[in-house]
């Protein structure tokens, strides 16, 4: 396909418009519900308060500032896409940022900095003089909006571009978001499987990993890995990029067996965890006779999908757990595995490997 058809096909996926709105407009939407950060992905402890103070500091300096992109949604509603850490530290220095629950969360109190060394306690109701928050409702964004018109792949694909890289949100925060605006039911329904007790007891993650949302990963890991089909290309070049499209291809769809899907993980888990608990996914050293180390990912995609595809073939709990705890003491030593994981292997070409070996060790 020439080129110039392959820009006019894209253009046509994705239909645009743009305005120069003030901060108090913004305000006023929020407030009326026509703008949506999703609380659940404010993300504020993201900022330092030194970062905070430096964007109110930028806005009564009257520093230019990067634009807002906004997807609209069918009911008319606009979702943040990108500028949401500004929005919510605007909001919440004037008092109207809501939480999860729909209380306003208390008003954000500034600290110096370099060109206005007294905002050093200063908040909206308490050392903010009116001209002055006048003057601050009234400094613009540029809004880039993209119309419920426009392809949903164009928007997930926008979505990423915009905050993926840097100090931005972590690969699975941004699939979250993803799923909330296209389908809230299957973002619920894999948000409460990382919080099923079994499973948090299988893992042993470090704080960074479960602040960057690493468990939720692992919840939709463990469905693609159940799922997966050999017989269908694999276009995507990294796990990351193929989680992402399996997510939209499996959760996005009305057609997830969410009933089927729940009893699957729930059973799955309740083995691992009454077996093994969170040795369940660490190596196992047989000189020193005990696991050890931090948790794998290379064996919970095993381990768990073995089990999974055990159950499904209807295997009893007995039979299960039989194979399993010889096999939780072996397969760090197991020539099919390591040659799986062996190092410089990409997580994408793991992934077949580790789903023939979980079928043939549980079969």
């Amino acid at each position: 396909m020439p080129l110039e058809q392959e820009v006019l096909e894209g253009r046509q996926e994705i239909h645009t418009d743009a305005y120069s709105m003030s901060i108090g407009e913004i305000v006023n939407l929020y407030r009326d519900g026509e703008l949506e950060i999703h609380p659940e992905f404010q993300r504020e402890f993201r900022w330092k308060l030194s970062q905070k103070s430096r964007l109110i500091e930028s806005i009564l300096l009257g520093i230019p500032l990067p634009s807002i992109f906004v997807a609209q949604r069918n009911d008319g509603v606009w979702d943040v896409v990108d500028g949401l850490q500004r929005i919510s530290t605007i909001l919440s220095f004037m008092g109207e940022l809501l939480d999860e629950s729909g209380c306003k969360v208390e008003q954000l109190v500034l600290e110096k900095t370099p060109y206005l060394p007294s905002l050093e306690g200063v908040s909206w109701d308490n050392g903010m003089p009116d001209d002055l928050k006048r003057a601050f409702k009234r400094e613009k964004f540029d809004v880039k909006i993209i119309k419920k018109e426009s392809d949903e792949n164009a928007k997930f694909e926008l979505f990423q571009r915009l905050n993926t890289g840097g100090a931005g949100l972590s690969e699975q925060e941004v699939r979250n978001c993803l799923l909330l605006m296209v389908n809230r039911k299957s973002y619920e329904w894999l948000k409460e499987r990382s919080k099923n007790e079994n499973f948090i007891n299988c893992l042993n993650l470090t704080d960074r990993l479960i602040d960057e949302k690493y468990e939720m990963e692992l919840v939709l890991r463990f469905i693609c890995i159940v799922k997966y089909d050999k017989s269908a290309p694999i276009d995507d070049e990294d796990m990351g990029p193929f989680l992402t499209t399996q997510m939209k291809r499996l959760m996005v769809d009305n057609d997830f067996a969410f009933e089927n899907e729940t009893k699957l993980f729930d059973t799955t888990f309740n083995i691992l965890a009454r077996l093994k608990g969170e040795d369940a996914f660490r190596r196992y050293s047989q000189p020193k006779q005990k696991h050890e180390g931090q948790f794998s990912v290379s064996l919970f995609e095993c381990i768990s999908a073995g089990v999974a595809f055990a159950i499904q073939q209807g295997q009893t709990e007995v039979e299960i757990s039989s194979k399993l705890s010889t096999l939780v003491v072996t397969l760090a030593d197991n020539p099919n595995f390591n040659e799986a994981t062996k190092h410089g292997m990409r997580g994408i070409n793991r992934l077949p490997k580790l789903v023939d070996l979980a079928r043939e060790l549980f079969r």
